[in-house]
């Protein structure tokens, strides 16, 4: 009796809160040992394939092995070693959002520089941005392919989380367009098909980004897209929560030209609307708004955006407050202007963007290729257009050259001191911690 009456207890919140703990923990053992494994037998067959290619001799082909043999052997050692911002010195910060900022950074022992992506723990713990950051960090980790940043190092302290991925010095494509007002349709060519060519390659992964825009299209040395931001989009939470469009009866959106006039202040408010907690939701598609279901078509939305704003200097929805943003986007066959007031296009440029700024159902994009033969596309080298002279070339004078971003005042910083949140919720943040074979078994110094 006494027994079925003690199995009946309820469970305390702590032994509850310790049974996630330890979920959470076992699970990401195994993923490790998995993935850990994957990767090695990856690397492998990558240099056994390589090698059959350039026809080796056995004996050089022996060679080759043992070199691997010896990285992967200092890749071990080198994983077990604890990786912090002690080993990183602040060069200059390059970005800053609501959640954090973004700063170069070179490491001490090698030379190499990076940039790094800082966010506060607290942060996403409050504003439930925890599963943001998850996808970011994981989509990172697996991405391996020139279209996407690349990220080397990932790891965590009492305070922060740390993303210490390549530093492309060309910028992004929002100060590349606040500097050039508009594109012309064959600048607009390049640029857009890179980013298709970029967005399905997250697509193929499985992964839908949700939040392109200027801001996370960066550019590196030789003026190339890649593609950045997952997971993590700076007010994409808020700007989906009901609250934030609760009061809209009082806007007056009768007037489609709206847009033009508000295009006049557009370039003056980007830049502070990228940093706020909202952002700006210009670039989303309306059925991800509504909640009921999208897919990755939706991206393919915030491209047709960004095409007309690269032709028109403006997109198409802006407006001085996101809420009428919002109401635009979502009454986009009122809002989509093309007028004898607006700057001329050639018919395939609007066509489209019309066939990628409407109903998803309708919307191109199911297949890339559907996409790749539009006539807008017409003479575009698809399978070289990287390899290609951008159009327009990126001038950097060294891998450290910061002049195609924004200067930032370096805020006083927070003391490092072990917070009293932190150790109750840094479980949630278990398996952060990343380091990629490449960075660890590369070496040299690199001159600034």
């Amino acid at each position: 009796m006494a027994t079925a009456e003690v199995a009946q207890l309820p469970f305390s919140a702590t032994s509850l809160e310790n049974a996630r703990k330890a979920k959470v923990s076992t699970q990401n053992f195994y993923e490790n040992l998995l993935i850990q494994d994957r990767d090695r037998t990856n690397r492998w067959k990558k240099l056994e394939q390589s090698m059959s290619e350039l026809e080796l001799a056995d004996e050089e082909r022996e060679e080759r092995r043992k070199q691997h043999a010896q990285k992967e052997t200092q890749f071990l050692r080198l994983r077990r070693s604890r990786l912090g911002k002690k080993d990183f010195k602040r060069l200059k910060i390059i970005g800053r959002g609501a959640f954090g900022e973004v700063v170069l950074v070179q490491k001490i022992d090698t030379g190499h520089v990076y940039a790094m992506k800082v966010l506060r723990k607290s942060d996403m713990v409050e504003k439930e941005q925890i599963a943001h950051a998850r996808a970011e960090r994981d989509i990172l980790v697996e991405a391996d392919n020139p279209w996407v940043v690349k990220m080397y190092y990932s790891f965590q302290d009492a305070i922060n989380l740390y993303f210490i991925m390549e530093f492309l010095p060309g910028g992004d494509m929002m100060t590349l367009l606040m500097k050039k007002d508009i594109l012309s349709e064959d600048v607009t060519r390049f640029y857009i098909a890179e980013s298709i060519l970029a967005v399905d390659s997250i697509h193929k992964m499985s992964f839908i980004h949700r939040d392109i825009k200027p801001d996370n299209l960066l550019l590196d040395s030789r003026g190339h897209i890649k593609l950045s931001d997952f997971g993590l989009c700076t007010g994409l939470k808020i700007a989906h929560r009901t609250e934030f469009y609760r009061d809209l009866s009082n806007v007056d959106l009768s007037d489609p030209q709206d847009s033009r006039r508000f295009s006049q202040t557009w370039k003056k408010t980007r830049r502070d609307r990228a940093f706020s907690t909202v952002g700006t939701p210009d670039y989303i598609a309306p059925e991800v708004f509504m909640q009921t279901g999208y897919t990755h078509l939706c991206d393919y939305w915030s491209l047709g955006v960004i095409m007309y704003e690269m032709l028109m200097g403006f997109p198409p929805f802006c407006s001085e407050k996101p809420q009428d943003t919002y109401r635009k986007i979502m009454n986009w066959r009122q809002h989509l202007i093309f007028s004898p007031e607006l700057p001329t296009i050639s018919k395939d440029a609007e066509s489209l963007i019309r066939s990628l700024l409407c109903d998803s159902q309708h919307r191109l994009g199911q297949d890339v290729e559907e996409i790749k033969r539009q006539p807008f596309f017409r003479g575009t080298d698809w399978d070289h257009i990287r390899d290609r002279p951008a159009s327009i070339p990126v001038h950097v004078k060294h891998m450290a050259d910061t002049s195609n971003f924004d200067d930032f005042e370096e805020l006083e910083h927070q003391k490092d001191h072990e917070e009293s949140e932190s150790d109750s919720k840094d479980w949630v943040f278990q398996n952060f911690t990343f380091k990629r074979f490449e960075g660890l078994t590369q070496r040299g110094h690199v001159r600034l």
